[in-house]
């Protein structure tokens, strides 16, 4: 396993879609790009800006219902890529024992940055699915203030309508 640090939720350009930007810790120089949902993208964006809100989001509600419960996330774990699907898994212990628990990616980095857990990608995913991006010479992806306006732009745009199957 990788221990990787989430990088950043961006908006690829090109289909204005939320991507996860997962990237090698300790020197590493690939990064796992993993499409996401929007809401999962704002949820993520919003757990890093410390934004809290006035009641209990998803994410917040599951960090807040494995605390009362005394379990601990270890770490979250990217695991697999099946079907142009990633998965992922919480590893957490409670009462004495260790449990896995399959999640979307989305969800488990939404939890990790929630509880401060580390997150990890297997190795084999990561040498056949990283990229490398161009940085620029403060070590950010090029175009990082574009990407990032694109992303409020895009957060800015939902409506509940966008939800619907």
């Amino acid at each position: 396993m990788l221990e990787m640090r989430l990088a950043s939720v961006r908006v690829e350009m090109a289909t204005r879609t939320p991507i996860l930007l997962l990237q090698e810790a300790g020197g590493g120089n690939r990064t796992l790009p993993i499409y996401i949902g929007p809401a999962e993208a704002q949820a993520i964006a919003q757990a890093l800006q410390g934004v809290v809100a006035p009641r209990p989001m998803t994410h917040d509600l599951m960090r807040d219902l494995l605390e009362d419960l005394g379990a601990v996330i270890e770490c979250v774990v990217i695991t697999e890529l099946r079907d142009k699907t990633f998965f992922a898994e919480i590893r957490l212990s409670a009462g004495g024992r260790t449990h896995q628990v399959s999640a979307r990616p989305s969800d488990a980095v939404a939890l990790a940055v929630r509880t401060s857990a580390t997150i990890y990608a297997d190795d084999a995913l990561v040498d056949a699915e990283g990229v490398v991006l161009e940085a620029d010479e403060d070590g950010e992806p090029e175009n990082a203030d574009e990407l990032v306006s694109e992303f409020k732009e895009f957060i800015e745009g939902i409506r509940p309508e966008d939800f619907e199957a």
